[in-house]
């Protein structure tokens, strides 16, 4: 069963590099959720942004999902098993339908954000 609590530095996103160009198809692991509900968030968005890359114009469902598996990356929720989220519960939806900025936003929930410096205004 998966902790109900973080792990000690909190839960981790490892990407995923479908077109086979990082070693074991890792490109990172991102550290440092606070919850796994973020963290489950954060890949969801990270995928879903993903997908919109490969998107191009005309493009059928089936074709955007060819172009993410070729090109694409996945996310997926270290030591979360069944309650991390997974890509494969909704990826045709993404392929078929295009997502609106805020689906895409994944920045927004990087917990390496909180070591910038804010922007003055």
């Amino acid at each position: 069963m998966t902790p109900l609590f973080a792990p000690e530095g909190g839960w981790r996103v490892r990407i995923l590099d479908l077109s086979g160009a990082a070693e074991d198809n890792i490109v990172e692991e991102i550290a440092g959720f606070p919850t796994l509900m973020q963290a489950n968030a954060f890949a969801r968005r990270y995928v879903r942004d993903s997908v919109e890359r490969c998107r191009i114009a005309g493009a059928t469902a089936r074709e955007v999902l060819d172009g993410w598996f070729a090109w694409g990356e996945d996310a997926e929720v270290v030591d979360a098993a069944e309650q991390g989220w997974r890509s494969s519960t909704e990826l045709h939806d993404f392929a078929a339908r295009p997502a609106g900025e805020e689906d895409r936003d994944w920045r927004a929930l990087d917990p390496r954000r909180q070591d910038e410096e804010p922007d003055p205004a």
